[in-house]
């Protein structure tokens, strides 16, 4: 039988035709393209503006810069996320705070940030897992009490919505409740550059900073230089990165942007088919969907008994299933160990972490798919093989 992978791209004859038409363009970077992308992912998300990077790390190391992120300056964030998020303040020469996790949800628990008062904190960075909503409002609220900079990690959320206290719905990427907001386009995620991402944002300060620190800190501003000694003349005000994304990955973006209602809609067909199941399954829960979350569904996690989540693992991967693990708690990395983090436990991270399978959820999957699935899982926590 097929291997079944845990995640899959989607690519179209349409978007291969765009790429060959960027890279049969005058500009194959720096170009118009990129310019089209941004716009076109600003106005999808709700937001005033966009900017996009070569990578997801690269917005967010974008982002914390232009927040303030620097020595003496922390950014608080969630264990349960992929190192970048913790790893983009360290770039700086910043440092990271943990706070924990509702382990029934695996989104940051606001509570918790409201008890991390430290002087140093510049920056909170919700993790908006499995394309579920982190708590906004209330984290929002935190923020604003204590003058901290939101920046959140949408990395798994491009397409989510949530509903707030007053009746409102927002999208992630308006950047409602944050400053700003930080994509991801691995091919894991919903659309894809192939690598990319993008930070979203309202205020026209922090997108200029954020473009400057895309481009190696150089502006051709005239507004923005001391001085003008012609066309040519560009200045740089910062020390900034290449983190540029290409015209013809841009492209691809455009392309799968058009596409991506429609994989919102088939990624929750699949989730509904997992939950239909998941429910009647002695042993097995999922994790729980937040009331204000309407979320992207990137992820598909199941929970387990932490003493069977091994042979269910590998359960999964004898009968072609591409299972996997998001994420070990960041703390527990062996570089975070031996710099400072060898004795940060956080309970709620430390039960979801010891109970969590992802199983594979991409907009192609068939209802047979997750019935092969669910079906192996049964199988391995039975002790069975038939």
């Amino acid at each position: 039988m097929a291997f079944l992978p845990y995640a899959r791209q989607e690519i179209s004859d349409g978007d291969v035709t765009a790429v060959v038409t960027a890279l049969r363009a005058a500009l194959i970077t720096q170009g118009p393209t990129v310019d089209r992308f941004e716009k076109a992912l600003a106005e999808f998300a709700g937001a005033d503006f966009a900017v996009a990077f070569n990578s997801c790390t690269a917005a967010l190391h974008a982002a914390y810069a232009a927040a303030g992120v620097g020595p003496g300056a922390s950014v608080l964030t969630s264990p349960n996320t992929f190192v970048a998020t913790a790893n983009a303040a360290l770039y700086l020469g910043g440092s990271v705070r943990f706070t924990d996790i509702d382990p029934e949800t695996g989104l940051m628990d606001a509570d918790d940030v409201d008890d991390h008062a430290e002087a140093s904190v510049r920056v909170v960075a919700p993790v908006h897992f499995g394309g579920e909503v982190a708590p906004m409002e209330a984290i929002a609220a935190v923020a604003e009490a204590r003058q901290w900079r939101v920046v959140e990690d949408a990395a798994h959320a491009i397409g989510a919505t949530y509903h707030t206290s007053d009746g409102r719905d927002h999208r992630v990427g308006a950047c409602a409740h944050s400053d700003m907001c930080c994509f991801s386009f691995h091919p894991a995620k919903q659309l894809t550059t192939g690598e990319g991402g993008a930070v979203t944002t309202n205020d026209p300060a922090l997108y200029a900073r954020l473009k400057r620190f895309r481009s190696h800190g150089i502006t051709r501003d005239a507004a923005e230089m001391t001085h003008n000694d012609g066309p040519w003349y560009y200045e740089q005000l910062e020390l900034g990165y290449n983190y540029r994304l290409t015209d013809f990955q841009c492209a691809l973006g455009l392309s799968q942007l058009e596409r991506l209602p429609g994989w919102l809609e088939a990624r929750a067909r699949v989730a509904g088919w997992y939950d239909a199941r998941v429910a009647a399954m002695p042993g097995v829960s999922r994790l729980i969907r937040p009331r204000w979350s309407r979320g992207a569904h990137h992820l598909y996690v199941i929970r387990v008994d932490p003493a069977r989540r091994r042979t269910v693992y590998d359960g999964l991967l004898a009968a072609g299933i591409g299972a996997n693990v998001h994420y070990i708690p960041v703390y527990r990395q062996p570089y975070y160990q031996q710099h400072g983090f060898a004795r940060t436990n956080r309970p709620g991270a430390e039960a979801y972490y010891a109970s969590a399978i992802t199983v594979p959820v991409f907009p192609a999957m068939t209802e047979s798919d997750v019935e092969r699935v669910v079906g192996v899982v049964a199988r391995s926590l039975e002790g069975t093989t038939r």
